[in-house]
């Protein structure tokens, strides 16, 4: 047999083998050093997909959307003298870090006037640095709140909300310098504030990404100490030997090095997603030393030999527990087929981590354990477990005299989930996955509720011709096209070149506020005569309108308002986009970080259900190879195909909402669950095969040699999954909270339902 011929190399050459093994985990821990956070905003969606080819087109002609970082303060008095010098120096401060643009406040807005005689205009700062009154100050305050330009720009009247806008350089977005110009700004802001006792609010997507990684790299630490120690104290509880838990974890250990060096080798990154794999591995790889180490245990009972023991363990659980890391890898490695790098990472790093946990668990757990004295008596004395022993025995009553009441429990759970399943519902906000009383969800909702959000969303229009931007019949559309916006609630106050054209007539007209409106035709050529060479030098200029002026740009923002009404807002604001400008004589574009995030999330759910069916595909083939028999794979999907209903119907019950951190969860489950099944029926086969022995019989010893290992490894699947629900975001509580429901019940399924239906017709002898 093959796995008698591998149990002899791995004893025979265990000296080599775990050199070599020592030598690669140091050269792979090594590797690690390398390792680092993902600060971009990797899309959901694939590149060749129109939405992502239009954005990237946007890019192009006016660069990155997502630079812009809010700070919001709430202040009745906030026009003193005090305050303003205090922000002057603030402004001087931000303006000398390393990687920051621009700031924009209100003490940073520009005025324009008309130069007569030169007939231009000229761009001077409203609130000068030579302010030494609060006279003057107040003065200038009454200018500045005749300018409508900047109302809901920089500051809300009604709410006495003042927002500073501070633009970063497009190069450090997306690396490790942006956490460093985000803290250092936060840091001394809040220093500030608390000297002027003033409550600063944070927001804009530099300052959520940078948040987010924060958080990702804190729980990567928590979660791996955690899985360590839940799943030793759980081995410890059962085993009563701190023999196999050193023995188990340091063999997880390896495999978490392993892991984390291939993907440092491969130039992944840490994602929110990416970030569970070392913990989640450290919680699958457990069991294979489990069952590993119970046979071996059971085989010294009987044989008092330690090698031979060895050998027949390896020889007995080889193949189910290698099909078990099959079908597990399976589940993840259906991620890959989606064109989404994110999953794909997480996909193809955590498929090979389980096989190589495989592959490391079922060589050193034996080499450890051919160094070790044979266990005493007192160390086996957990296969006697009198506790876990009653569950099995109680298993065996419930399939041998009970058989109806569980196929009438099997309607009852579908009746349940099927009800439940009707109360499904999906969302898909950006911020979705932190707990209602995080303060970057808190900013976030202050700053939607004072000025309808931060979120972007960009417009672009081309005309097709060179100048065409400047044509008034366009000029007018463009206006037309603001005011339907302006009618939107979640969207906050669009800016175009237009709002510039009503800001330089009102200087044209000597600064009256009544006169802040879209020029006449007349007026126009005017006023971009006055203009002369700045219209092609100026940068504010250049954000609204391409090089060529041929396309405008039209700037808003809109709230995180989740995927069903993000949808509808796209498709109401992309009608009438189409209505104003007719597709035969424009082309436009709706794009933006925000709308690309959410279409990227409803792509990844109609495609994670896709990932599900092939999983379900592939562990199916992997059952047939195995098993030779398409009666026992209808058996084994149907068995473990009821927790995945069950957690759907729950999910509705409970109000767990259809996202893609929470629909990966049943590709993942099933490939898990199946696991139990697989022991289950591998035992089932190796019993039928035995002389004499009659087909329940052989169910029945199966589900009591199996039944504590099995027992064994859904506490530890149940617990190590179940740490997840500590985490700060959402839907990993979700995963971990819907990963473990789902095998406690798919651990009852699997040792009830399937021993009831193999019972219910006598199995074809195995040859």
């Amino acid at each position: 047999m093959v796995w008698s011929k591998i149990a002899r190399f791995i004893l025979k050459y265990r000296v080599l083998l775990i050199i070599v093994l020592i030598g690669v985990t140091g050269f792979m821990a090594w590797q690690i050093r390398d390792l680092q956070m993902d600060y971009g905003y990797s899309g959901m969606l694939p590149d060749s997909d129109s939405v992502s080819i239009e954005y990237e087109q946007f890019k192009q002609l006016f660069g990155e959307d997502g630079t812009l970082f809010f700070l919001g303060i709430q202040d009745p008095d906030f026009f003193s003298l005090e305050k303003y010098r205090e922000f002057e120096r603030l402004k001087d401060w931000i303006l000398q870090v390393h990687g920051i643009n621009s700031v924009l406040s209100v003490y940073d807005v520009i005025g324009l006037k008309k130069n007569s005689k030169k007939k231009s205009f000229e761009f001077y700062p409203l609130f000068p640095d030579s302010i030494k009154s609060q006279q003057k100050l107040d003065s200038l305050v009454t200018v500045f709140r005749s300018l409508p330009i900047y109302k809901d720009l920089v500051y809300n009247d009604s709410t006495h909300l003042y927002v500073m806008v501070v633009s970063m350089d497009e190069q450090f977005i997306n690396t490790s310098g942006r956490v460093k110009i985000i803290k250092s700004i936060v840091t001394h802001v809040n220093q500030m504030g608390e000297q002027m006792h003033l409550d600063v609010h944070y927001s804009g997507l530099p300052y959520v990404r940078t948040e987010y990684a924060r958080k990702i790299k804190r729980e990567l630490f928590i979660f791996l100490f955690l899985a360590t120690m839940i799943t030793g104290f759980i081995l410890l509880l059962l085993f009563k030997s701190w023999r196999v838990v050193m023995l188990s974890l340091a063999t997880v250990a390896v495999g978490v090095t392993w892991t984390l060096g291939i993907m440092a080798m491969l130039d992944y990154r840490l994602t929110v997603l990416s970030s569970m794999i070392p913990p989640v591995l450290i919680v699958i790889g457990i069991p294979n030393g489990v069952f590993l180490i119970n046979r071996y245990h059971q085989e010294c009972r009987r044989y008092q030999n330690k090698i031979k023991a060895l050998h027949r363990a390896i020889q007995k659980v080889g193949t189910p527990i290698f099909m078990t890391n099959l079908t597990t890898a399976a589940g993840f490695a259906t991620f890959m087929v989606i064109k989404n790098m994110i999953l794909f990472t997480f996909g193809q790093i955590a498929s090979i981590g389980i096989i190589l946990m495989f592959g490391i668990s079922i060589t050193l757990i034996p080499i450890l354990l051919s160094f070790l004295s044979i266990p005493a008596s007192q160390q086996v004395r957990h296969l006697d477990n009198r506790y876990i022993t009653r569950v099995v025995e109680y298993f065996v009553f419930l399939v041998t005299r009970r058989r109806k009441w569980i196929f009438i429990g099997v309607i009852v759970l579908v009746v349940f989930a099927a009800f439940g399943m009707t109360k499904m519902h999906s969302t898909g906000y950006i911020v979705d996955d932190l707990p209602k009383n995080d303060p970057l969800y808190l900013d976030l909702k202050f700053f939607e509720k004072q000025v309808n959000g931060v979120m972007p969303m960009e417009i672009a229009i081309d005309t097709r011709k060179p100048n065409g931007v400047f044509q008034h019949p366009f000029i007018v559309k463009v206006d037309e096209f603001q005011q339907f916006l302006a009618g939107i609630p979640d969207l906050s106050k669009s800016f175009s070149f237009v709002d510039g054209l009503k800001f330089a007539r009102q200087a044209y007209f000597n600064g009256e506020e009544r006169q802040f409106k879209l020029p006449s035709r007349t007026e126009q050529a005017f006023i971009l005569r006055y203009f002369g060479l700045q219209m092609k030098h100026n940068p504010a200029i250049r954000f609204f309108i391409d090089s060529t002026n041929r396309v405008a740009r039209i700037n808003v923002r809109v709230a995180d308002v989740g995927i069903n009404r993000m949808l509808l807002l796209q498709d109401t604001i992309q009608q009438h986009l189409r209505k104003v400008f007719p597709e035969n004589r424009y082309h436009t574009i709706l794009t933006g970080s925000s709308l690309k995030f959410t279409l990227g999330t409803k792509y990844l759910v109609e495609n994670l259900f896709v990932s599900l069916g092939l999983a379900i595909l592939l562990i199916a083939l992997f059952m047939a190879w195995m098993f030779k028999s398409f009666r026992m794979v209808l058996i084994t999907l149907f068995a473990n195909f009821l927790p995945l209903i069950f957690t759907a119907g729950l999910m509705g019950y409970v109000g767990i909402s259809i996202k893609p951190s929470t629909v990966l969860v049943f590709s993942v489950t099933f490939g898990i669950a199946v696991d139990t099944a697989i022991h289950y029926l591998a035992k089932y086969r190796q019993e039928l095969a035995v002389p004499n022995t009659s087909q329940p019989e052989a169910v029945i010893m199966a589900l009591q040699d199996v039944g504590v290992s099995i027992i064994y490894t859904v506490c530890i699947l149940f617990m190590g999954f179940g740490i997840f629900m500590l985490s700060k975001f959402g839907g990993t509580v979700a995963m971990g909270f819907l990963v473990s429901i789902t095998l406690l019940v798919a651990v009852v399924t699997n040792l009830l339902l399937v021993p009831s239906l193999l019972l219910r017709k006598n199995h074809p002898p195995v040859r």
